[in-house]
């Protein structure tokens, strides 16, 4: 259920010089007329080096593409307004942040990162402060419904739910639709923790949108600081620009949650290979959906994100 799950295999990397190329990838109509948009969903990474070792378990064949720097999503981003990016960390590296901080560090105001700790450790809280101190403002984690089931008894779980809530981090879950009912009950518990869902909750990805899964999700709007990202077009649906097939599910999502608790994020570099590109992703929030007024598209691709990785109005 993790990111080698998530891409299609064998999936090549377009080069910028390609995408420069192509006058038509970066046409900006912008009816929104927002140019300061941001990016809550980016994944960077270097080429290969000893200095960035890969977690037990991942290979080299698992780096597709080999690199994703921030000069390399720039070429992508700036073009469409995007100014703002929230780096969430890659999980080949597993708990080794390192990269993602240095990136944030490098591009100071540019960046707010994601990143992934042991919640295994004594002193995870302690890790979790020092991480925030760094451009941190949330941390991911995985959900299936066996681990999320889980979480209700494990104490490192509840010790990060709990210092979320009081630091105002959030706790950003990569969930299967089945995961959904268990992260219901972690919200019940932990109501004052901020929690966004990646990706639609990855309703869509075996290329149907199944409605009881999209009532699940729409239920964690009873919920007062649940977010949803509403990202990753090119793995869910019929995954084909220009996603129109994903309307219904925004739209959805949009009266159930409002769009101040929903997000746009492109989860590059997955959606720039192949036929995938920067611009689908954004033009379907920005341009193609008639019922997202100005407002919701600020909402969406700006200010939602601005208040949970880039601002400090999320503590209880």
């Amino acid at each position: 259920m993790y990111r080698r799950d998530f891409v299609h295999s064998g999936v090549c990397a377009l080069t910028a010089s390609k995408l420069l190329a192509n006058g038509e990838l970066f046409t900006n109509e912008n009816t929104a007329g927002i140019e300061d948009a941001i990016d809550s969903h980016v994944h960077v990474w270097d080429k290969f080096s000893d200095l960035y070792p890969l977690a037990t378990g991942f290979s080299e064949a698992d780096r597709v593409p080999a690199s994703f720097t921030p000069d390399e999503l720039f070429v992508h981003c700036r073009p469409q307004g995007v100014k703002q990016i929230v780096l969430i960390q890659m999980n080949f590296f597993g708990f080794d942040n390192r990269y993602m901080l240095e990136c944030i560090k490098k591009y100071p105001g540019v960046f707010s990162g994601v990143a992934v700790v042991d919640e295994k450790l004594a002193n995870v809280t302690t890790t979790m402060k020092l991480l925030a101190e760094q451009g941190v403002r949330g941390f991911r984690l995985y959900a299936d419904r066996s681990n999320a089931e889980s979480w209700q008894n494990a104490i490192g779980m509840k010790k990060m739910w709990a210092y979320g809530a009081d630091a105002g981090l959030a706790m950003c879950l990569l969930s299967n639709p089945d995961a959904l009912p268990a992260v219901a009950s972690m919200c019940e518990r932990f109501p004052d923790t901020p929690v966004v869902v990646d990706h639609f909750s990855r309703i869509g990805m075996t290329g149907t949108i199944q409605e009881s899964d999209l009532n699940q999700l729409c239920q964690l709007a009873n919920f007062k600081k649940v977010f949803v990202k509403t990202s990753a077009m090119y793995a869910l649906g019929k995954k084909k620009p220009p996603h129109l097939d994903l309307s219904e599910m925004v739209r959805r999502l949009r009266d159930a949650f409002g769009a101040n608790r929903l997000m746009w994020g492109s989860d590059c570099p997955y959606q720039v290979q192949t036929e995938h590109s920067y611009v689908a992703s954004i033009a379907l929030f920005r341009d193609k959906l008639d019922f997202l007024s100005n407002e919701d598209k600020a909402w969406m691709l700006r200010d939602t994100a601005r208040r949970v990785f880039f601002g400090d109005s999320l503590r209880s």
